[in-house]
């Protein structure tokens, strides 16, 4: 917590357990302005380091002119408590315990059934166990609260980062369902998640206090205190950096808040959503164009009520264009690739001639795009690739600092002549796919690699055009470690010549110090070359 607090005891008593019960008016609440905690003596290895890809302009009073995600709501905020500590020792209507699915006493919260006798561990065993993200309630027995809520947190890992995410959601949702229905008011609640399920702490962080936030703003007459606790300086000092970002205070950490808010922040419940999931409703296009008659009614019902009878040139005012693009004539798709393949070879490719590889050739439709994807998709689903990822070429790291999941490239593992070149872009396909659904990032050592690019630019810009435009679009930001003069002028050659998008989103860093502000240590593997070349250049 911030200061130490006076502990008193229930009554003049001390629990059966022996431990002293706080009550609320002893935690801080993080509206108190005595308890506030200043950006300006953050510890800078914890810090949220600023975006590398934001504009120069993005200042804190340029951000004044943006619409808040979380704007500052002094109601909710009286509602908010921080504390360190064991929530069991909390005067509260109700403590959240972290279990597995058996709701076993080893694997509950540490020191939770000590405290509240073997009376709860008996009561656990007549609820027939919990699904992960759901959650049970119980007798508090010797605790000073009334009753105790069982939940289930995921286990962590970077391929199904967004499944993890939305269960450690659903279990903060769940525990405040249940809190509502039984009439409760108050709740105390440490982090959901343990060290053996591998959840990051700051990314988990993220997660419970949106979804407080989020559920606090839909909830907040039947709610009066939410105390979030926890037992590590660790976990405390993320807490207090975070809270500003989703409670902020005053107008100060509301446009701070602009600035240091992460691009994901979920939905109304905080729960992160895919755009490529979600099911689209739109008016039909061209209706009006075509046929200003026809009454928003009509363009409404159902294709059976529309008839046979309706002229072929009616329906395709109703078809909507970017679908007929991907069903094409397949003799006039043929030919405009042959077009395009035969103009890029007639014309000079200044990047070929230095070493850069191939980077002229033809653009792609997005239907062209698409069905590349697929087609390298299935065969990536059938094949078996274990001797590519044994060279650690393309491996998955964990998350930036900002909860992206990050994918590494090491350059000087590139070895061209033991490589089957078709496998391998079927490989990074494969291990790219479950990443691009949703922001990530890419960490590409440079280090040790040859004085020509590897891999060669135009087989990254063929892999590029396989990955396709979500690729494009979800890229947060490319850390390039030790980068040449040489591999400079080409990304730059990149940025004006062949992709403004993807190239533009480069971000070089000298020493391995400079990539952690943007990826922690702990997310990455480091091959130990890399160190090496680090310590020869003062780190």
């Amino acid at each position: 917590m911030y200061r130490p607090v006076p502990i008193t005891t229930r009554g003049g008593e001390p629990t059966d357990s022996g431990d002293p019960v706080v009550t609320l008016d002893q935690v801080p609440r993080w509206s108190n302005a005595e308890f506030r905690y200043a950006y300006e003596n953050a510890d800078p290895t914890n810090s949220c380091f600023p975006d590398p890809l934001a504009s120069a302009s993005g200042s804190e009073c340029n951000a004044s002119g943006m619409v808040s995600k979380f704007p500052m709501d002094h109601e909710i905020n009286s509602k908010i408590y921080l504390w360190r500590g064991d929530p069991w020792n909390l005067e509260v209507d109700a403590v959240v315990n972290s279990t597995n699915e058996n709701l076993d006493e080893a694997h509950s919260s540490p020191g939770l059934h000590a405290s509240a006798g073997p009376g709860l561990a008996e009561e656990c065993t007549t609820l027939g166990g919990c699904r992960t993200g759901m959650a049970k309630v119980t007798n508090a027995y010797d605790l000073p609260a009334r009753k105790v809520i069982h939940t289930v947190g995921p286990k962590y890992a970077v391929k199904y980062h967004t499944a993890a995410e939305n269960a450690l959601s659903h279990c903060y949702r769940s525990c405040f369902e249940l809190l509502i229905e039984d009439g409760l008011k108050s709740i105390a609640m440490g982090c959901i998640y343990t060290e053996a399920k591998s959840y990051p702490r700051e990314p988990a962080a993220h997660v419970a206090i949106r979804t407080v936030r989020r559920f606090s703003e839909k909830q907040k007459d039947k709610v009066e205190a939410i105390v979030f606790c926890t037992t590590t300086s660790q976990d405390t000092e993320i807490y207090k950096r975070l809270l500003p970002l989703y409670f902020p205070r005053d107008k100060h950490e509301e446009e701070v808040a602009l600035l240091k808010l992460p691009a994901d922040v979920g939905d109304e419940n905080g729960e992160t959503t895919i755009d490529e999931r979600k099911i689209r409703i739109k008016p039909l296009p061209n209706a009006k164009k075509s046929n200003p008659r026809i009454s928003q009614a009509s363009v409404d019902l159902s294709v059976s009520n529309v008839g046979l009878t309706r002229s072929s040139s009616y329906l395709d005012a109703f078809l909507d264009p970017a679908f007929m693009s991907l069903i094409k004539d397949p003799d006039q798709r043929r030919r405009e690739q042959w077009e395009k393949t035969a103009q890029a070879q007639t014309s000079w490719n200044f990047f070929k001639m230095f070493g850069y590889g191939d980077v002229a050739g033809p653009p792609l439709s997005a239907a062209e795009e698409y069905s590349l994807h697929s087609r390298y998709l299935t065969k990536a689903n059938t094949l078996n690739f274990s001797e590519i990822a044994e060279m650690k070429i393309v491996y998955r790291g964990g998350v930036d600092s900002e909860g992206r999941p990050v994918m590494v490239i090491v350059g000087a593992h590139f070895l061209l002549r033991c490589l089957d070149l078709e496998r391998f872009i079927i490989h990074v396909v494969k291990e790219f796919e479950p990443l691009i659904q949703k922001p990530y990032s890419i960490v590409y050592f440079h280090s040790a690699a040859t004085l020509q690019m590897q891999p060669d630019l135009g087989l990254m810009k063929r892999i590029q055009q396989i990955l396709g435009r979500k690729h494009q679009h979800n890229l947060h930001a490319i850390y390039v470690l030790h980068p040449t003069f040489g591999l400079k002028s080409a990304v730059f050659g990149l940025q004006l010549c062949v992709d403004n998008v993807v190239w533009k989103k480069v971000v070089y860093v000298d020493r391995l110090l400079q990539l952690f502000r943007y990826v922690p240590r702990e997310q990455l593997t480091i091959p130990d070359f890399v160190f090496q070349l680090s310590n020869h250049s003062f780190f």
